[in-house]
């Protein structure tokens, strides 16, 4: 016999739920609950992941994006720092999704302290991330988890801006910079208030990501990491001077930039990862 999809929550169900663990949501612990099956299924369709797949999730609550996911994926793990909700998760699963049960597994844990995901390499990252650490968890796990191939966090709508970003933009920073050292990065669509209980008083987006090789392998991440971190410190500052803490002196930096063929009075805010690479290359290469 064919498999049974997995029953969806919907508002009814979570609020059910929610009651019967006495459940009052933390800002905290950025906990909106998403209440409407359309907007997890379309979660799911836009992260593209099938049957192949091996999903990391975080921040699964009370299921509803799980049992989505567990309709298409090969696997899902899910990574919930709450106690209460990580202890209820695996009887929703095996309530709503029997057929599907085996192939979920939870870890309870701070998504941030993870340092390692058990089964086979994780292949996509699908997530309602916490608002309040979306960038951090994400960066973590880009970087804990070179197996990720693909992924689609719902994050708030400013954070989607800014992670999209490209250079020259008024919302382009430091997430902006570093998830491009991973992926390709994109705007993927916007998330109503109402699809979440309780609403959110901020606006919520997609962004979705497909990895690519580190553009360098002369220059280590961290290294590239520190340059960008010194570029927006003083955003408003020209390269030469906000880089000559790390290259030892004025001087030292702008040699460095002209070698990387960047004008040593633009600013950060106007270079992409290639030029921020670069950059890292050159300072490597000064005489010391």
């Amino acid at each position: 016999m064919p498999a049974t999809p997995p029953r969806l929550l919907g508002p009814a169900e979570v609020r059910a739920l929610a009651a019967a663990l006495d459940l009052r949501p933390t800002k905290q612990r950025g906990q909106n609950f998403v209440i409407d099956p359309n907007t997890v299924r379309r979660i799911v369709r836009e992260s593209g992941v099938g049957a192949d797949d091996v999903v990391v999730e975080v921040g699964p609550g009370l299921g509803s994006l799980t049992l989505a996911l567990l309709e298409v994926a090969g696997r899902v793990t899910a990574i919930e720092v709450d106690e209460v909700l990580a202890a209820r998760l695996p009887r929703t699963i095996t309530e709503h999704a029997p057929d599907q049960a085996d192939r979920f597994e939870l870890i309870h844990a701070d998504a941030l302290r993870v340092e390692a995901v058990p089964g086979p390499p994780p292949t996509a990252l699908v997530a309602n991330l916490p608002y309040n650490v979306s960038v951090p968890v994400l960066l973590h796990l880009m970087t804990l988890l070179p197996s990720l191939q693909k992924g689609l966090v719902m994050v708030q709508s400013e954070v989607a801006d800014r992670l999209a970003a490209p250079p020259g933009s008024k919302v382009y920073g430091v997430p902006s910079v570093k998830a491009a050292w991973f992926a390709d990065v994109r705007r993927a669509g916007a998330i109503g208030r109402n699809v979440f209980w309780p609403a959110p008083n901020v606006d919520s987006g997609l962004v979705a990501w497909t990895h690519h090789e580190p553009p360098t392998t002369k220059v280590s991440r961290e290294r590239v990491f520190a340059v960008v971190d010194a570029a927006f410190a003083q955003r408003r500052k020209a390269l030469r001077g906000v880089l000559k803490g790390l290259a030892g002196s004025g001087e030292r930096a702008e040699a460095a930039l002209i070698a990387a063929g960047v004008d040593p009075m633009a600013r950060g805010e106007s270079l992409g990862i290639a030029e921020f690479v670069r950059i890292t290359e050159c300072l490597q290469e000064l005489p010391a």
